[in-house]
């Protein structure tokens, strides 16, 4: 159940942290990070949210939140995964700035303090970036470096670590979007779609102590289809008619093209079989393609008009409103409220 603006502390510190079999490195992990948060002398609380874990992370957590007062728990029933357990953190958040970093003591809480500086200075989220990192190379290092690749050049973003779960961010930027599947790497992308201001500083990187990593060259491909999603999403959630119409307009077009080649060459020699001609196979293949395109793209769209509308939520985000008069709406209300009040006295 997420927490309602009105409970959250201001200007408190919010540190969220999934959990997943890491019971060797807890304690050193809250230990290094009871130093810093006492440093800040700023409302803090540290939200451990435990994934499924079977190794004692669990019983050890509990025993920490009954002892430490800014400790709290959340324990999800099963494994849900990195992203859905930052969401459950982020949603029992009660201040206003949110950190989150990794439990396996590989991020480093010294660096909590210029992230918090660079949200003063301005900026919504501050994203960490592993500039020298302790990792295998090419099981981790290289598709790392070929997806945030990718990732900076289809969200523009120009992020060098879309990977790094140390981040510190504005606690209303979340409102304007859920996250689901693995999107955590990604939640930058969404804020800067929310109008949020991204920056990037360098954060240390430890070697690994204790555990084993969860993480490896077999979620390359699963990186690749969350960014093919993260785009369509950023550019064409509101839209999807704009690119299955295109798809299927260009389909139908290059039918026609075949098409009429076809239609060409039996021209010029009226001996030849169109039935032997594999050009109208094709044009025929590609027509209906197109067409069957464009009716996915109708279909997508009533889905997401269906989905704005289930929300309630409009599709934009405000930032700002300046001056105090009010809108027709508002006058409405008002003029309503005090018939209201005539017709009850």
């Amino acid at each position: 159940m997420a927490v309602l603006p009105e409970e959250r502390a201001p200007e408190g510190l919010s540190v969220v942290i999934p959990v997943l079999n890491e019971r060797d490195n807890l304690e050193a992990l809250h230990d290094g990070l009871v130093t810093v948060l006492d440093s800040l002398e700023r409302p803090s609380e540290v939200i451990y949210v435990d994934d499924g874990s079977n190794d004692g992370s669990s019983e050890w957590l509990v025993a920490l939140a009954e002892r430490d007062s800014r400790a709290r728990v959340v324990r999800l029933a099963r494994s849900f995964g990195q992203t859905a357990a930052l969401s459950a953190g982020i949603d029992h958040a009660r201040h206003d700035v949110v950190v989150t970093m990794d439990a396996d003591l590989q991020n480093d809480p010294k660096d909590i303090p210029r992230l918090l500086e660079e949200l003063a200075d301005g900026a919504d989220v501050v994203s960490g970036w592993r500039r020298e990192r302790h990792d295998a190379f090419w099981s981790r290092r290289f598709p790392s470096w070929l997806a945030n690749a990718l990732a900076a050049r289809l969200t523009g973003l120009g992020l060098h670590d879309f990977g790094c779960s140390l981040k510190a961010y504005r606690r209303h930027l979340f409102d304007s979007f859920r996250l689901y599947g693995e999107m955590h790497r990604f939640v930058p992308a969404y804020c800067a779609w929310a109008g949020g201001r991204v920056v990037e500083v360098e954060v240390a990187h430890h070697p690994r102590r204790a555990g084993r990593s969860k993480y490896g060259i077999g979620r390359t491909g699963k990186v690749l289809l969350d960014l093919l999603t993260l785009k369509l999403l950023l550019d064409f959630g509101s839209r999807p008619i704009h690119l299955f119409g295109a798809v299927g307009v260009g389909s139908c077009i290059m039918g026609c093209i075949a098409g009429a080649v076809t239609l060409i060459q039996r021209w010029h020699d009226p001996t030849a079989f169109v039935h032997r001609n594999p050009l109208i196979l094709l044009a025929v293949f590609l027509f209906l393609l197109g067409v069957q395109v464009v009716m996915l793209g109708l279909l997508a769209e009533i889905g997401i008009r269906t989905y704005h509308e289930a929300r309630g939520a409009p599709p934009y985000v405000v930032a700002r409103v300046h001056g105090t008069t009010p809108g027709p709406q508002e006058v409405e209300t008002t003029s309503s409220a005090r018939v209201a009040d005539g017709g009850a006295a």
